[in-house]
């Protein structure tokens, strides 16, 4: 007002008395009453047609118990996975694994630089078919002489047999 009081302006109200909800006469409770936001309205909609679309699901859909994070094709994985960790105390890098190529490697971060830096790089193509080996400086090419010594071993051995009366 002009007067400099303030206005308060009250939301309409409905009272219900005390013999209404069975208590103490006398007493009054006062509730506001407002109808709900329209975005309430939208969201109840929406869950209710969720709701409706899966429960009358037919199940006969082309994706239907295939989940879209899952991978649908064979056992093994195939291409290239970069994974994130630690290479020692203090270093921490990117292990990079091609599945088919069949090769590892590891680039280091080195954050003074801010860049990164092959580490190791390595091929397993020849130390999957080796049976005990447990040797740290082994280079691929040598791998792949032990297992051609390996396997002309084991024809030799399976001929002997063979052969034997």
């Amino acid at each position: 007002m002009a007067d400099g009081t303030p206005v308060f302006r009250v939301p309409e109200e409905v009272t219900i008395t005390a013999s209404d909800l069975d208590t103490q006469v006398g007493q009054a409770v006062v509730a506001a009453r407002r109808s709900p936001h329209p975005v309430f309205w939208v969201i109840a909609a929406c869950l209710l047609v969720i709701a409706t679309a899966s429960v009358t699901r037919t199940g006969s859909g082309p994706l239907d118990g295939i989940a879209m994070g899952q991978m649908s094709g064979g056992a093994g994985a195939r291409g290239v996975f970069a994974l994130a960790g630690q290479l020692s105390k203090n270093t921490y890098g990117v292990y990079v694994v091609d599945t088919d190529a069949l090769t590892i490697w590891a680039y280091e971060y080195l954050p003074q630089k801010g860049c990164m830096r092959l580490a190791a790089s390595r091929t397993w193509r020849y130390d999957r078919y080796l049976e005990s080996h447990n040797v740290c400086d082994l280079p691929p090419e040598k791998v792949e002489e032990m297992v051609e010594l390996q396997r002309k071993y084991r024809l030799e051995a399976s001929d002997a047999e063979s052969s034997q009366p």
